[in-house]
């Protein structure tokens, strides 16, 4: 827990201050504001490259999808806290720089623009630390938490994964004047085609995650906990 944390701590400030360092004496004609926003777009890409090949690793080193574990799922959450408070500053920080050459700007309507122009990465960070962080640790399946978790997890993929499609065929026929039914009969027969390849493996993660939920609320802690 703690070297991942220490790592992350150290990993994700000391490459941004590098990168606007570098760019401020590579770059002298750029801005601070350029400068800053740029380290943060090379931070944020080497948290995207570490991300992708950590989720390529645990893909490949496990088997089954629902029983299977892996310690670097568990790891990278703690290497993920220090970036997610890094990221919510840096965000801050670009914000500042852009607006600070305006006079009429007090620092506190700087955060209030801030918050207002960020509402959704910032609640995205917020659910990251304080939703997925408590969540994604080891033995805690039998928290009220962890199932809320499951519970929109189950909602969200159903609705936005699998409802897609019939929302698809229904706004069509609401369109051309046709029941939903009568939908699959009036469009060309490649286009059935792909939809059904594409909602089959949505179907399977789902019911997948159904058996996980039956599994979740119907077994004892000491089965739950293992």
């Amino acid at each position: 827990m703690l070297l991942p944390l220490a790592w992350g701590s150290l990993l994700f400030p000391g490459l941004f201050g590098l990168c606007a360092w570098g760019l401020r004496r590579a770059r002298p004609a750029w801005t601070h504001n350029d400068c800053v926003l740029i380290s943060t777009r090379l931070v944020s890409s080497v948290q995207a490259v570490l991300a992708t090949g950590s989720g390529i690793a645990i893909i490949r080193s496990c088997s089954h999808v629902i029983t299977d574990r892996h310690w670097l799922a568990r790891e990278y959450v703690w290497f993920l806290i220090p970036y997610m408070i890094y990221d919510s500053y840096a965000m801050y920080l670009c914000e500042w720089y852009r607006t600070r050459d305006q006079s009429s700007k007090h620092p506190l309507t700087i955060f209030r623009n801030f918050l207002s122009k960020n509402r959704l990465m910032i609640t995205h960070h917020a659910v990251i630390l304080f939703v997925l962080v408590p969540v994604a640790q080891l033995k805690q399946q039998h928290t009220l938490l962890y199932k809320v978790n499951g519970i929109l997890t189950l909602t969200t993929f159903f609705s936005c994964r699998i409802l897609l499609f019939p929302f698809m065929y229904w706004s069509y026929g609401q369109q051309q004047g046709l029941s939903l039914l009568q939908v699959p009969f009036h469009i060309p027969f490649y286009c059935n085609v792909a939809n059904a390849f594409l909602i089959a493996p949505q179907i399977y993660w789902f019911s997948l995650l159904c058996k996980k939920a039956v599994r979740l609320f119907d077994a004892p802690p000491a089965k739950k906990d293992g």
